[in-house]
């Protein structure tokens, strides 16, 4: 094997740079990685939806969720807001941008780590893009004080 030619040398180093970018790609880790293919449907659904806690089960507290705020619960891929006292709202945690898991609510919006895009705690709304859509509402009821899936 002789000595490699500018021309091999470049495109190992291309092939090298293109491995490289590929793979931030999954730098999110399995957490906030796509739930699937299914995270931009146009109607603004995601298939992480349908992952939550069946249907009467525990989801949190009424103590758990601040006033204005809310609170994260990532292995169930939902979030749970009260924006005011006394009102819960529950909502996918599956950002309809890329289909990351939302890392926290703040200030009146819950917070997608991967690219920045922001939802109202009151109605899920985007407050700020990228994401177009909403997150998917999810119904809840509240009995005493213990929020559960509808």
């Amino acid at each position: 094997m002789g000595t490699p030619t500018r021309r091999t040398l470049l495109a190992g180093a291309g092939a090298v740079g293109l491995a490289t970018a590929l793979s931030g790609c999954a730098a999110y880790g399995p957490d906030s990685a796509p739930a699937d293919d299914d995270a931009n449907d146009d109607d603004g659904s995601s298939s992480g939806a349908n992952q939550t806690a069946p249907s009467g089960a525990s989801l949190a507290s009424t103590s758990d969720i601040p006033v204005g705020g809310g609170k994260v619960l990532a292995d169930q891929k939902i979030v749970v807001t009260q924006p005011t006292a006394g009102t819960f709202r529950c909502f996918t945690a599956v950002c309809t941008h890329a289909g990351c898991i939302v890392g926290d609510v703040s200030e009146g919006t819950i917070n997608c780590p991967c690219h920045g895009s922001r939802f109202k705690v009151a109605d899920g709304t985007v407050a700020a893009g990228p994401a177009k859509k909403a997150l998917a509402a999810i119904a809840i009821k509240v009995t005493g004080d213990a929020i559960s899936k509808a």
